[in-house]
């Protein structure tokens, strides 16, 4: 777990205040006490890599979807993609997100926000991107010398809106520990 309790509460805030926001649909599944996770239960099942469903918007407003590789860190979701990817332009011209983690029916963690670039081509880096890039290297196992690492664009998702829904959330994080 790399969040701090500061990074906890505003986590745990932002999936208060996002659930209280939510449609009735919404609440209807995603039930506090019920159904939810919460922060420290979200940390605790995202930890490692999880495979994301990242959309993004054409310049006509028509969405795209695709797969990405997710990290949850010090509690924001990082995002990676190839610099020429279709999914960069579409950030890089029209920054709003949305991605998704699910793991069958058991967990769905939905966010949508603004995605910050980590590390721009041709310009200074986010002053974290250091530590996370460290990060990557060693969760990939991969050198840092390997161009992978500039070929690609890395965001940060700034989250204005979070939800998380468990099936069991005491079940999941129970199983989490032991995995």
């Amino acid at each position: 777990m790399f969040e701090t309790p500061d990074e906890l509460r505003d986590l745990q805030s932002l999936l208060d205040t996002s659930l209280d926001a939510s449609s009735n649909h919404t609440k209807s599944i995603i039930r506090p006490g019920e159904s939810t996770l919460d922060a420290e239960q979200v940390v605790q099942v995202c930890r490692g890599m999880c495979t994301l469903a990242v959309a993004t918007v054409t310049r006509r407003g028509e969405p795209r979807i695709s797969g990405a590789d997710g990290h949850l860190l010090h509690g924001r979701w990082v995002v990676g993609t190839h610099r020429r990817a279709v999914k960069a332009r579409h950030l890089a011209a029209r920054p709003g997100i949305s991605v998704t983690f699910l793991r069958g029916e058991q967990i769905g963690i939905f966010t949508h926000g603004q995605a910050v670039p980590l590390n721009p081509e041709g310009t200074s880096s986010d002053p974290t991107w250091p530590t996370v890039r460290e990060y990557l290297v060693d969760h990939y196992d991969d050198h840092d010398t390997n161009p992978f690492w500039d070929e690609n664009v890395w965001y940060r998702v700034e989250p204005h809106w979070m939800v998380a829904y468990g099936r069991d959330p005491v079940g999941l994080t129970a199983q989490q520990s032991v995995l």
